[in-house]
């Protein structure tokens, strides 16, 4: 049954791919992707907590039969991913043209089904194709929505590194299978003795290549451009499936092709926490600095993608130390916090969606949109920014707290080195949950509270309930953990031979394998929050009694100023953070002036200021002037001369000759 589900899930978003190039109005399509989704969701529901049997698909790619198996990690990402693509779908873009929309649901269809083939087909060639199908998916999005006037730079920036990044993937993958004798994932999860060299290139080429996907640096310089291009609901997409499906894939490689043994895999997994761990922190505090929803948020989604890699480097770590009931407990870690980061960066990019349909723009700035609108929308989005921001009692609380009480395991490590990697990880992290906090503080306060509208705001009930089913979804994850973690038993079970999730609960309590070390209980947070609340609210209620509310306007110097004119902008709110890290964001201030009739009267004064980046000018740019310059060189292929082309095939007849000949 749940197969079944499963082939229906790929035979609708195909159906829907050719839908929406041959439709006009882009419903069936629409239809089609939408359906697709709730069978893989419901499929998900029935297959967890075990995995599918491997099954043929009925033809090969080269001499290898493709074959399709979704195990219990692969079907939790599946699912949390799905989830929010479904709404995404559902709801119409802000694409402003028909043909736009059904161009990005044309893209959308291919991204779904490349994520599909990315979490369950078993061969390397097939894999590569699934792989590259979901890039050029994401990318028709971006083009096809017609956001941006100008998303065609960022698009090829983001298909250039994302190519850079399956270079390596192939290299790893041709590295394996030649090892090994055969392109299948099973042959590769086979023992293999490797050279002390190779277990290291192979690890780093898998972390390079599919960190390209997840924003590992330096790759995430992409994602604010990429994500700024289009819309809230490409940023679901994004942020949820495709982000899920490269960090499984990463996960598959490093635990299940890589030894578990000797200095180089101890090696590698060190230098996945160390690069986990600063793309992080360079991405919370460039996003802290955005003045963009769709910026803001994709930065986060690479930082949640960083702390990802590094309590992952930190299960391989456990892994080789002899530690499976911990390196089980990190790696459900990591699933947990994936699963709540699709939803909640889901439900606040429709969030963004919905603030752009009102104000026309997505900048963050004190609109006013919580004051004239649904409660319900607002719930949902507050949902989203708690767990975001990891308060209590949300999935992102929950998922912090078990990642600093997996970096805690580390005191149990021998190695010197590991330790201390794992020790300077975990400060690390603490910086970025700093960060994190204020930056969604600013996102909610800023983005969508102060005193703007004086009307009330219309949004569409389908976006307020499908924003406030996600922050409820938010919600019941953290609330229901102690049945959720469940389901990842056999994930751990099947990577360490160990059920590390019977560890991870005892009653109603969340535990780190061990109930006398430390223990959080969402389930008893939500009963004992709302009691507790009752104090304030009935002080509330005796002072309104007591004393009479004023309302004065907000203190100017003694001037009367009026309230939008001075009201805190998402500049000034992360002003001071970019001051004191100066060194790290390497701000620009420019100031231009207009003059009329002479030097003395200014007409207009246009202020511009950023963030510099760090790797493009020293990275990136050197890169494309020498790609620039070898095209220069190499353009006379393309003179149209024919004496030259006749000289060229000569050459080669003389080369072809010379080899015959002389080559024994």
């Amino acid at each position: 049954m749940q197969n079944d589900l499963l082939l229906a899930m790929a035979a609708l978003w195909g159906v829907s791919f050719l839908a929406a190039l041959l439709e006009s109005s882009g419903k069936l399509a629409r239809m089609g992707i939408v359906l697709g989704c709730a069978s893989g969701v419901a499929a998900c529901l029935m297959i967890l907590p075990e995995a599918t049997p491997a099954f043929s698909l009925g033809f090969s790619v080269g001499d290898t039969p493709v074959k399709f198996h979704l195990d219990a990690g692969g079907c939790w990402l599946l699912l949390f991913g799905l989830l929010p693509a479904l709404f995404a779908a559902g709801l119409n873009t802000t694409a402003s043209s028909g043909p736009a929309k059904r161009y990005w649901l044309a893209g959308l269809s291919l991204a779904l089904l490349g994520a599909l083939g990315v979490f369950g087909l078993q061969d390397a060639m097939s894999f590569l194709i699934a792989w590259e199908v979901m890039s050029v998916g994401g990318a028709a999005m971006i083009l096809g929505e017609g956001v941006s006037q100008a998303s065609g730079r960022p698009m090829l920036f983001m298909l250039s590194l994302l190519e850079v990044g399956a270079v390596a993937i192939l290299l790893a993958l041709l590295l394996l299978g030649n090892h090994a004798g055969s392109y299948t994932f099973a042959s590769f999860a086979v023992p293999q003795v490797w050279p002390t060299s190779g277990t290291l290139i192979i690890g780093l080429l898998l972390l390079f290549g599919f960190g390209a996907k997840l924003g590992v640096l330096p790759f995430y310089e992409w994602f604010p451009a990429a994500y700024g291009s289009g819309s809230g609901a490409t940023g679901v997409i994004f942020s949820g499936i495709v982000l899920n499906a490269a960090f499984y894939s990463l996960a598959r490689g490093v635990l299940e092709w890589l030894p578990r043994t000797g200095v180089w895999v101890m090696s590698v997994a060190i230098i996945m926490i160390i690069a986990g761990v600063i793309s992080a922190i360079l991405t919370i505090f460039n996003a802290f600095q955005e003045e963009d929803w769709r910026r803001l948020l994709s930065l986060s989604s690479a930082e949640n993608a960083g702390v990802a890699v590094a309590i992952l480097g930190v299960s391989l770590l456990f892994a080789i130390s002899g530690l499976h009931g911990s390196a089980g407990l990190a790696w459900i870690v990591c699933l947990l916090h994936l699963a709540g980061h699709s939803l909640a960066k889901g439900t606040l990019f429709l969030t963004a969606d919905g603030v752009y349909s009102v104000n026309g723009s997505y900048t963050i700035r004190q609109t006013g949109l919580l004051r004239n609108t649904s409660a319900f929308f607002g719930i949902g989005a507050l949902f989203a920014t708690m767990s975001l921001a990891a308060l209590p009692p949300q999935s992102g609380f929950v998922s912090e707290w078990y990642a600093f009480q997996t970096l805690f395991q580390g005191m149990q490590v021998k190695v010197i080195a590991a330790r201390l990697t794992i020790a300077l990880a975990a400060a690390g992290l603490a910086l970025v949950v700093a960060v994190a906090l204020a930056t969604f503080a600013k996102l909610f306060g800023v983005g969508l509270l102060g005193d703007g509208h004086t009307h009330p705001t219309h949004l569409s009930p389908a976006r307020s309930g499908s924003v406030f089913f996600l922050g409820l979804c938010v919600l019941g994850l953290a609330v229901g953990m102690p049945w959720w973690v469940q389901a990842l038993g056999p994930a751990s079970q099947s990577l360490f031979g160990v059920n590390a999730a019977l560890h991870m609960k005892d009653g109603w309590l969340l535990v780190p394998l061990n109930g006398h070390f430390a223990f959080i209980s969402p389930t008893k947070m939500i009963i004992v929050g709302p009691l507790l609340a009752l104090i304030p609210i009935v002080f509330f209620l005796l002072s309104r009694r007591l004393f009479r509310l004023r309302r004065v306007p907000v203190w100017s110097g003694g001037r009367s100023e009026d309230a939008r004119r001075i009201a805190t902008t998402s500049l000034a709110f992360s002003n001071a953070l970019r001051t004191f890290y100066g060194f790290i964001y390497g701000p620009t201030h420019n100031l231009e002036r207009e003059y009329d009739h002479g030097p003395y009267f200014v007409t207009r004064l246009i202020f511009n200021q950023e963030v510099a980046p760090i790797f493009g000018p020293y990275l990136f740019a050197p890169l494309t002037r020498l790609v620039k310059k070898a095209a220069d060189k190499i353009s006379i292929l393309q003179s149209g001369y024919l004496n030259f082309y006749n000289a060229l095939i000569g050459m080669l007849l003389v080369l072809i000759l010379g080899l015959a000949l002389f080559y024994k």
